[in-house]
């Protein structure tokens, strides 16, 4: 008889043990039953009889984990504060099959890719380094350096992994890497169709596939002989997973390349600060066409004022072609009651519901509830409601109204809810079937617009004055992406909707100078200077709630290494019918934070730790 302690995919439980009547190597993929439920679980280690009765293994599948994926799980496991079954469901399994010795085509080994002097400076500085930032202006040809690099790795026999932020899913990108590597491309994300998956999961098993391309769960696929990882817009939110195990693609990607001795390219317009400070950079500068941008700054509180509307239409006589951004989805973020002030808040989150018209709808963003547009108010029965805010939906409907000979599109998830809605939107665009596209940050996410030469940008002023350490940094990297948009092809304007000129103007055209200044804020306080751990408590009962976070809270004062920057509420204090507390701990060292954490964590408690959401 033989012992083992395996982990059960996807459960927060320890190693269980169980038994077996034949020899399992470790990181086998089985099944077992676990209250009267057959679940899936990894071998993880050969263990002495226990001195308790153990069920058997029902049985072996036919997949397994490789040293590797295991180690990874156990670093994930480790760092983020999570199940090794947690970590381990992140992952996808080899199949046992061998896989096939697959001829890579001369056409995929041969580079039609012409680079620059200074384009082939980056790509063999990335090639020096285990790890490097390409800072490169929007069109400067990073994508160019990312192509060559993959063509070299396939004549050296390896492969690589090309991560990219989830909306960020361009058919474009798609189509380019196609039109290089082939049957040897592959895509994998959230929103391919099961047969789609089937086929991609098939080239990756039988070694056809190279390049394997998309959002961050890509980085989990089974690929050996990895000798790249790229991660685009290295700085986007977007890496960072919301859910537990709350990991950051972006610095798993770096662990990875360390793990499988492959480089690690990190690229982006905006690079995020800790990137900027830890990591080689070479800069990119410029695009490869000499058209101008002109900021114009409004100083005028948020919505479709008049002379962005003028502007608009200037654009449409003219047959050019604009973006409007807008920072919230829905029709107005909020509605109230103009007689009393009440706020229609979700009936299970501490958040204003979002208008929606199209639906006769107020919907919460945070938990999907969804009621009807009340008529009058519940609290004094008046019946003027009144919105604050205005989002896509509404400032869509502003633009048509004052312009109806134009060709107008909401540009946002409410509209864009499919890979095949992203592709077809954007050939509309190219093609010039659309005058003026409406939408959120989806604009900011690296697609390539041809003939936009107008942006009007909404809302800065609301993003600079979040309460988030790094909201200086993520208003004006999202103001520099979006006016990236235009001016592609010809010279464009910019209007820009804020009070705060002298912050943003001095930084449009020197993203480095910001990040220098932005050290000298940081040092001693935050990252990357300084680690920082979320640590979250959600129960139905605020009591409940409240008191678990005490306890950790009186547990974790015994680590002088570590600070308890604060424990109270959640600034969302309730989201779907459970309230919301929080810990936020600083050290120097992320292992001070880990220990600590470990130490006093309570049963209700989720960790975060590198936290990038602070609501």
């Amino acid at each position: 008889m033989y012992y083992y302690k395996v982990a059960i995919v996807a459960s927060p439980l320890d190693l269980l043990s169980y038994h077996s009547h034949q020899e399992l190597q470790k990181g086998s993929v089985v099944s077992v039953v676990l209250n009267n439920k057959e679940r899936t679980a990894v071998v993880i280690n050969e263990v002495e009889k226990p001195p308790f009765e153990t069920l058997e293994i029902a049985s072996l599948k036919d997949e397994y984990f490789s040293a590797k994926q295991l180690q990874l799980a156990n670093f994930i496991s480790s760092y983020y504060i999570c199940s090794l079954g947690d970590a381990l469901s992140l992952q996808r399994a080899f199949q046992k099959a061998p896989l096939k010795s697959t001829n890579i085509s001369s056409e995929a080994l041969t580079s039609k890719i012409e680079l620059s002097k200074r384009q082939e400076e980056a790509l063999a500085f990335a090639k020096q380094h285990p790890v490097s930032l390409l800072f490169g202006d929007t069109g400067s040809g990073k994508t160019e350096i990312y192509m060559e690099f993959f063509h070299q790795l396939l004549r050296e026999g390896k492969k690589a992994i090309f991560l990219m932020p989830e909306i960020s899913l361009t058919p474009q990108m798609s189509k380019r890497l196609e039109e290089h590597f082939g049957e040897h491309f592959v895509m994998w994300h959230s929103k391919l169709t099961p047969l789609q998956k089937k086929k991609a999961l098939q080239k990756i098993d039988d070694g056809t596939a190279k390049i394997i391309a998309g959002a961050r769960s890509c980085l989990f696929l089974p690929v050996e002989d990895l000798g790249l990882i790229v991660v685009d817009e290295e700085h986007d939110e977007s890496y960072k997973s919301a859910s537990r195990p709350r990991y950051n693609a972006r610095d798993l990607a770096i662990y990875m390349g360390h793990l499988y001795g492959a480089h690690v390219l990190l690229g982006s317009a905006t690079p995020s600060l800790t990137s900027y400070v830890k990591f080689p950079h070479i800069r990119l500068k410029g695009g490869h066409i000499a058209a101008k941008r002109e900021f114009v700054f409004l100083r005028e509180s948020e919505g479709v004022s008049e002379s962005i509307l003028r502007e608009l239409k200037e654009r449409v006589e003219k047959k050019e072609q604009s973006i409007l951004f807008v920072p919230t989805r829905a029709n107005f973020k909020h509605l109230l009651c103009a007689s009393c002030g009440h706020t229609f808040t979700c009936a299970f989150c501490s958040v204003g519901m979002s208008l929606h018209l199209k639906h006769n709808a107020l919907k919460c963003h945070y938990c999907n509830f969804t009621q009807a547009i009340p008529k009058s108010c519940p609290e004094c029965s008046g019946d003027e409601l009144v919105s604050s805010r205005v989002g896509t939906a509404e400032a869509l409907k502003v633009v048509q109204e004052y312009i109806p000979e134009a060709k107008v599109e909401q540009f946002d998830r409410d509209a864009i809810t499919t890979a095949k809605k992203l592709r077809e939107a954007l050939e509309r665009f190219n093609n010039r079937e659309i005058d003026i596209l409406v939408g959120t940050q989806m604009l900011s996410k690296g697609h390539d617009y041809h003939d936009v030469t107008f942006a009007a940008i909404l809302g800065m002023d609301n993003l600079l004055s979040q309460g988030d350490y790094r909201a200086r940094e993520k208003a004006l990297s999202l103001l520099i992406q979006v006016a990236g948009r235009s001016g592609r092809a010809k010279d464009a304007k910019v209007l820009v909707q804020s009070f705060n000129e002298e912050f943003f103007r001095p930084y449009l055209e020197n993203y480095e100078a910001f990040l220098e200044e932005e050290k000298f804020f940081r040092e001693e306080l935050y990252p990357p200077f300084k680690k920082l751990c979320r640590v979250l408590f959600a129960h139905k009962k605020e009591q409940k709630a409240h008191e678990e976070m005490r306890q950790m809270e009186d547990a974790l004062r015994r680590f002088g290494d570590v600070e308890i920057v604060g424990a109270k509420k959640c600034a969302i204090e309730r989201v779907a019918g459970k309230y919301r507390f929080e810990i936020l701990l600083r050290a120097d060292k992320s292992t001070a934070l880990i220990k600590a954490v470990r130490s006093c964590k309570t049963k209700l408690a989720e960790v975060d730790m590198d936290p990038l959401d602070f609501v």
